[in-house]
C-alpha cells in the first residue's frame, strides 16, 4: 500500500530528525556545562590566588611585628627568653 509506505517513510524521517535534535541538544548541554565548569574553575583560581596573597601579606606583617617587638624589648633591656 502506497499510503503505508509513505507513513513509514515519514515516521523514519521524523525519528531521524528527532534523533538529530536530541544529539544537538546533548552537544549544547555539554558545551554549556563545560563553560560553566571553566567559569567556576577560573573563579576558584582567582579566589585561591587572593587567599595566598593575603597569607603572604599577613606573614610579612607578622615578621615586621616580631622585629618591632624585639627592638622594643632590646631598648627596654628585657631579655626575650
Amino acid at each position: 500500500d502506497n499510503r503505508l509506505q509513505r507513513t513509514m517513510a515519514d515516521k523514519a524521517e521524523a525519528d531521524a530528525s528527532g534523533e538529530l535534535q536530541t544529539q544537538e541538544g546533548v552537544q549544547d548541554l555539554t558545551a554549556m556545562v563545560q563553560t560553566l565548569l571553566q567559569q567556576m574553575q577560573d573563579k576558584f583560581q582567582n579566589m585561591s590566588d587572593q587567599i595566598v596573597t593575603r597569607i603572604d601579606e599577613m606573614g610579612t606583617r607578622i615578621d615586621e611585628l616580631e622585629k618591632s617587638l624585639g627592638d622594643l624589648m632590646a631598648q627596654a633591656g628585657v631579655d626575650d627568653k
